[in-house]
């Protein structure tokens, strides 16, 4: 799944533990019939789906919660760490969406337009979010994390019409709107601020919605959403105008929830945190549209130096991340655990409680409680997806007690496509095909392995403005749609999907960020003194992360026009690292180029000249 951009590895501090024998362990009791019951079935896996949803839109996921949940707590946020926390019922959140949404669409006459949100998670992000997907308009999430250059350029390709904003993003706005022009309206969040020229406080909006609202005003509630109608575009890398938009629909995000309830059972007692950024489909549908469907809460991070305390505090039982930060509570609890000198005992007592669970004895909360304190103390599913992740990580998490769930996909499927069902896990798996969804292993080699193929309800309407692009991406076959991932992988016979390549031409950082080596490589061919350009993840033994390599075959007309003759290697080498150097400047820090490789041959090209990536990148190797 295309994900984050600086995700830092948080210092996690644990206390020492101190982890009891089995024979300390209070009420370990021993159920004969339950054990009986469990061998005889211990070779029989459950795969029956359990009851999942059937919402057409995101409305009807709003209007049932709204309703059946009302009173019970939907979003726990705080803003400064040592105050407590907000908890926001499910009838606030409905009562402040119809009023932004009435406001929106009667006071500002933004209906149908196209709205971007930029911002950290906060309350007014899915406040903003679910207002849009109810028929306000068209939500345009943004990475807050773009320079302020590619800010202004997404706005502009969105053709948006208003900019919704948090206020840690307001100097970058206000500083952007002067060359924006055909934006009518920036809308702070956290403000009530009245309207001021083009600016407007989002918190005044609510308050005006809520007015009118009051005064028998049900114009917003009464909008019916065509499920098939483009209503979310996401740019899935923000930089040039060579980035793609994805178009979603209300129904490929209320799939999502359906998809996901049939394989995971999530119920109002259950709480998720909210970790990564909202503005991709992984965090807004599955971390948001999700719960929010079960009646769930959300716990809203801090900040990642602040998780540990937060975990503690808001007690959430479900994690969504990436494995970058399930291999960093690996490692910190494990160091934790090894230099309390208990890590011979936590290795016995795994294998003892395993022993155990599989004779239905499951007494893992109770011999691992003091990791399960200090994780909050409910924790039980932890979701991974993005990148892959070490199976003996997931294992131990496993082991442990924590149900260790993956999913698959990308954002051009809103973004699940495959998931691990909670009743029959495999690590290792990206789990299998989601409900109304199809997976297929286009021209497998030897090894069963090829391009992974996806049909699913889920899958985007097409790329904004670009049909070419569709085209390329999407196929019709026997009236079913297919997306071309690009991914490399292969299913086993239980039908579960295991990635073993990088996609075609994305590289996919450990901690699941993406690059898409096209842009920088249209930037790097701006100039002159470049002839051709290949950028890739390079493989260097030692290194866990790929490093983003430039191979260049150098204009050498052009240089020795501009920079004199008989200039050496060295020189010729310093002249393109320079103009490297200039492009990295436009570029966020994960996509910077670290290495390059000066390239004196053709590039191996298709008979339509397009560099063969891979054949490149093995001849390299």
């Amino acid at each position: 799944m295309r994900i984050l951009r600086d995700f830092k590895v948080p210092d996690f501090k644990f206390p020492k533990f101190h982890m009891k024998e089995l024979s300390e362990i209070d009420e370990v009791k021993v159920d004969y019939e339950k054990v009986k019951k469990a061998e005889e079935n211990q070779n029989k896996k459950k795969s029956k789906n359990y009851d999942g949803t059937s919402f057409n839109t995101v409305k009807e996921i709003f209007i049932n919660s709204s309703k059946e949940y009302a009173d019970r707590t939907f979003l726990l946020e705080k803003f400064n760490p040592k105050e407590a926390w907000t908890e926001i019922t499910y009838n606030q959140f409905k009562n402040e969406v119809i009023g932004l949404g009435t406001a929106l669409t009667r006071k500002l006459n933004l209906k149908d337009t196209r709205i971007v949100i930029i911002g950290e998670n906060t309350h007014h992000w899915y406040v903003s979010y679910m207002t849009m997907l109810c028929g306000a308009g068209i939500a345009v999430p943004v990475d807050k994390e773009l320079p302020e250059n590619e800010i202004e350029n997404v706005i502009k390709r969105a053709k948006a019409s208003a900019v919704i904003f948090s206020t840690k993003k307001a100097d970058v706005i206000k500083k952007v709107s002067e060359n924006l022009p055909e934006v009518k309206y920036f809308i702070q969040m956290n403000s009530n601020q009245e309207i001021d020229g083009r600016f407007v406080g989002l918190d005044y909006l609510i308050d005006e919605g809520k007015a009118l609202v009051n005064g028998g005003d049900n114009s917003f509630m009464s909008i019916e959403i065509d499920p098939d109608e483009f209503k979310v575009l996401i740019f899935t890398s923000g930089t040039t105008s060579n980035a793609k938009g994805v178009m979603l629909c209300n129904r490929n995000l209320a799939q999502n929830v359906n998809a996901a309830t049939a394989y995971v059972k999530l119920t109002p007692d259950d709480r998720l945190m909210s970790i990564l950024p909202l503005h991709h489909t992984y965090e807004s549908s599955i971390g948001f549209l999700l719960p929010f469907g079960t009646g769930s809460s959300i716990s809203v991070c801090q900040g990642l130096k602040h998780i540990v305390s937060d975990l503690q505090e808001t007690k959430p039982t479900a994690l969504l991340t990436v494995p970058l930060l399930v291999e960093s509570l690996y490692r910190k609890i494990n160091a934790n655990i090894k230099k309390s000198k208990k890590d011979g005992l936590v290795n016995s007592m795994i294998h003892v409680t395993n022993a155990l669970k599989v004779v239905g004895v499951d007494i893992k909360r109770k011999v691992f409680n003091e990791i399960y304190e200090n994780l909050g103390g409910r924790l039980r599913i932890i979701v991974s997806a993005a990148a892959p992740i070490d199976a003996k990580i997931g294992k131990w998490v496993e082991d442990i007690g924590i149900l260790f769930l993956q999913g698959y996909g990308l954002t051009e499927t809103a973004p699940i496509a495959a998931l691990t069902p909670d009743f029959e896990t495999k690590v290792g798996s990206a789990g299998k095909a989601v409900v109304d969804a199809k997976l297929r292993i286009d021209n497998p080699n030897e090894n069963g392995e090829g391009e992974v193929l996806i049909s699913s309800k889920t899958l985007m309407l097409g790329y904004y403005e670009d049909e070419e692009a569709t085209k390329e991406a999407i196929f019709e076959e026997n009236g079913e749609r297919w997306f071309r991932s690009g991914d490399i992988g292969y299913m086993d016979n239980d039908g579960f999907l295991y990635i073993t390549g990088r996609s075609k031409n994305v590289i996919v950082t450990q901690n699941g960020k993406n690059i898409y080596p096209e842009e920088i490589e249209l930037m790097l061919s701006k100039h002159t003194e470049i002839k051709e350009c290949m950028v890739y993840g390079k493989e260097v033994e030692g290194e866990k992360e790929l490093i983003i390599t430039a191979k260049v075959i150098p204009n050498y007309e052009v240089i020795e026009e501009k920079y004199g003759k008989d200039l050496s290697e060295d020189e010729i080498y310093k002249i393109i690292w320079d103009k490297i150097k200039e492009v990295n400047k436009e570029l966020t820090s994960y996509k910077a180029i670290k290495k390059l490789e000066i390239k004196h041959d053709e590039f191996v090209k298709t008979t339509t000249m397009k560099i063969k990536r891979f054949e490149e990148i093995k001849k390299g190797k």
